[in-house]
């Protein structure tokens, strides 16, 4: 039996707000009206917040995928708005593989709210699906979440941007990666989709500070927005006998292979710092 959002367990808000982004985003004509918005507002977007402040790595690992099925953007997690300056900047690079975008998002705020459905629609067009539940009283529509992600991804053209550590990381060290949680290679195993690892760094949670910052001169300019991606992750050498260590340990491997960007592009920046 198929599983579904139809459940008593989310209230009135939630039953309403999870079924017009459901609409949004599983219905074909909902779906490439979302999709206008983004190449219209969202390539503009990193125009806005960080044109001259942008230093993108790696494009050349992404450009030449001939995926047979969608991409799981996988990043480290340090602002509201990393997720989405990855998508602008592969948007831009007019990669064919690139067409339909979602980002699991926490239900808290985003799904309880019609604030958040209101930031949802106004940043992503409703791409903020599908809801991931904290409360434990609700936990197993996580599986529903799942599976709608893992169908998404054996789509060639669907584009799944994740965080493998589950959260933002919120010390002042932008190079430390917080432990990985195992939803993030259970979907990858699931759905056999190609896996890009990504690190990036620099952009602020607010967006007033963060266009002023791109504007100012000299010292008072704010400090370059990096991304750097790599080379698709192999997960098949994984050899826990169970799905869920199978699932850390896949979950592990790809926060290996984002750690791996951090320090390869903390030694460069060091480096040209010195030179």
């Amino acid at each position: 039996m198929e599983l579904n959002y139809s459940t008593t367990e989310l209230s009135a808000t939630e039953r309403v707000l999870v079924g017009l982004c459901e609409n949004i985003n599983e219905k074909p004509l909902p779906k490439r009206l979302q999709r206008a918005f983004h190449n219209s507002f969202g390539r503009h977007f990193i125009r806005l917040i960080s044109n001259n402040l942008l230093d993108v790595r790696g494009l050349e690992h992404v450009v030449d995928l001939q995926p047979d099925r969608g991409v799981l953007l996988c990043s480290n997690h340090r602002s509201f708005y990393d997720m989405y300056m990855v998508t602008s900047v592969l948007r831009n690079a007019g990669l064919s593989w690139f067409k339909d975008v979602y980002f699991p998002v926490r239900s808290n705020f985003f799904y309880d709210q019609w604030t958040g459905l209101a930031l949802n629609l106004a940043i992503s067009g409703g791409a903020m699906y599908p809801p991931i539940f904290r409360d434990r009283n609700k936990s197993g529509l996580n599986k529903v979440a799942v599976n709608r992600i893992v169908n998404l991804l054996e789509r060639p053209g669907a584009v799944v941007g994740m965080h493998p550590e589950g959260t933002r990381g919120k010390g002042d060290d932008p190079y430390t990666l917080l432990p990985a949680k195992p939803g993030v290679g259970r979907m990858a195993l699931r759905s056999k989709a190609t896996v890009l690892p990504i690190w990036v760094t620099g952009i602020q949670n607010d967006l007033g500070k963060q266009v002023v910052s791109k504007i100012r001169s000299g010292s008072k300019r704010g400090q370059p927005v990096r991304i750097s991606f790599r080379a698709h992750v192999e997960l098949a050498d994984q050899h826990a006998s169970r799905e869920d260590e199978l699932s850390q340990e896949s979950a592990k491997h790809i926060k290996d292979a984002i750690a791996d960007q951090v320090q390869a592009e903390r030694t460069r920046i060091i480096y040209s710092a010195l030179c």
